[in-house]
């Protein structure tokens, strides 16, 4: 197996040069006998997204699951979301086979090792290692296919609370998974709704599914604005990411979303503490604590901020990438279905357009994450250097996966990708001049530094 496919919150790759079903086999051999040998674990849940390779994998990895002796739970085709509301229900661990956002012809496994989240950093290479010893465990497992459909769209709806506006709404699955559920939720609510992009068919329009980057919700936009809808939602591949578009056609960022949804539950949940991952504008941030909350900053990633999330019983947060955790009615699974509900509820019970609810919120100056090709040993150096760089300049900074400068009116953060050969960037400024100037010294020094 390539090495490269080990990455910091799951294993993804191209198919089928390094994700094909003898990669699926081993990784079975290796879930399944690791789950049995160290956590005493003696079932384990499985599930799908609808890439077109998906299936293929999905019969190898259950051939080695059931070689080791572990029974399986195959609930079939399902959003990530609803592969982790398996694992909440019957107490147990797994893997959703996705590449989530990525583009249609790669894929890759999200697994569990504990009740929190996926396996993350260490984690992931421990099962890495073990696959590499070739000691796997025999036995005969027994295989359940089963569904959860029904029960999850019961769970969501049940937490929810709409009010008498019926809000029109247009949705772009992009084709990905949840084009088998997003439907039959919200036509059980009380919305007018539209949905593009439904083929079910894996293969994605534009080969970008990913909904926080605009150029990919443009088609979106157009069915927005031709409809007069009062919001229009994109979602990933696997549908734990969320873009949101509002009346007049422009994206809402998602730390507006954050902020509406805040001001709308702080006074309802006992624990004030909130969390955003290191990437997010620090509006969100100041406006916790303008409102007598606690901001919990964490290192980007999902398998982190929703780790800290469940442990911590925070009732919200939200990663810049899209990933939202709202964990104040129900069991948080980071559904971009169960996110968008919550701001059509709130849009269902006020006269406000979604773009008025924008407009209270406090906008800083700072760029969309930018991407510099690299490799997966360079880019871990070039952050060492840059970090040399600012003790020598006395800048203080944040070692959250990477390093977040902060200055007097704003910060940049630079890190090294967790999902590929790739450095990012991203910069804040409450000053348009002192945002390009942030801009100017960290693109040279990734520049100087990476080669």
């Amino acid at each position: 197996m390539d090495s490269k496919i080990f990455r910091e919150y799951d294993i993804r790759g191209k198919v089928p040069s390094q994700i094909n079903e003898e990669v699926a086999y081993k990784i079975g051999l290796g879930y399944g006998s690791y789950l049995q040998e160290f956590l005493g674990q003696k079932s384990c849940v499985i599930g799908r997204d609808n890439r077109i390779s998906s299936k293929g994998l999905r019969d190898s990895l259950v051939k080695g699951l059931l070689e080791t002796g572990i029974n399986v739970l195959d609930y079939g085709l399902i959003t990530t979301p609803m592969h982790y509301y398996t694992r909440y229900v019957n107490n147990l661990f797994g893997i959703m086979i996705t590449a989530s956002h990525n583009p249609s012809d790669e894929n890759g496994f999200k697994f569990s090792f504990d009740e929190y989240a996926n396996a993350r950093g260490e984690m992931v290479q421990e099962l890495k290692k073990y696959i590499d010893k070739g000691k796997f465990l025999k036995g005969k497992g027994h295989l359940e296919e089963k569904n959860i459909t029904d029960d999850y769209i019961d769970y969501v709806i049940s937490h929810l609370k709409m009010g008498k506006k019926k809000v029109k709404v247009v949705l772009d699955p992009a084709n990905g998974v949840t084009t088998t559920i997003a439907r039959k939720i919200y036509e059980k609510l009380n919305i007018d709704l539209t949905i593009i992009n439904e083929e079910n068919d894996g293969t994605f329009p534009n080969h970008h599914p990913d909904p926080t980057i605009e150029e990919n919700l443009e088609e979106l936009k157009k069915k927005v604005l031709e409809v007069k809808a009062d919001i229009g939602i994109g979602f990933d591949g696997d549908g734990d990411r969320i873009g949101i578009i509002d009346e007049k056609g422009h994206m809402v960022s998602i730390e507006s979303y954050a902020i509406i949804i805040l001001r709308n539950i702080i006074d309802k949940v006992e624990n004030k503490s909130f969390l955003y991952d290191a990437k997010c504008s620090d509006n969100f941030k100041d406006e916790i604590l303008r409102l007598g909350g606690k901001p919990v900053i964490c290192r980007t990633g999902s398998s982190y901020t929703q780790e800290k999330v469940l442990r911590e019983n925070i009732p919200f947060g939200i990663q810049y990438v899209g990933h939202i955790s709202l964990n104040d009615r129900l069991f948080s699974t980071e559904s971009a279905m169960y996110s968008s509900l919550r701001l059509i509820e709130i849009l269902s019970k006020t006269d406000k357009t979604l773009s008025e609810l924008d407009q209270t919120i406090p906008k800083y100056f700072n760029t969309p994450e930018e991407k510099f090709p690299s490799s997966d040993t360079t880019k871990y150096e070039v952050i060492k250097n840059i970090q040399k760089y600012c003790d020598k300049k006395n800048y203080k900074y944040l070692e959250i996966d990477g390093l977040k400068v902060m200055f007097k009116d704003g910060w940049a953060y630079v890190r090294a990708s967790n999902t590929g050969p790739n450095i990012t960037l991203r910069c804040e400024s409450k000053n348009k001049k002192d945002l390009n100037n942030l801009v100017t010294l960290f693109k040279s020094l990734i520049e100087i530094y990476n080669k």
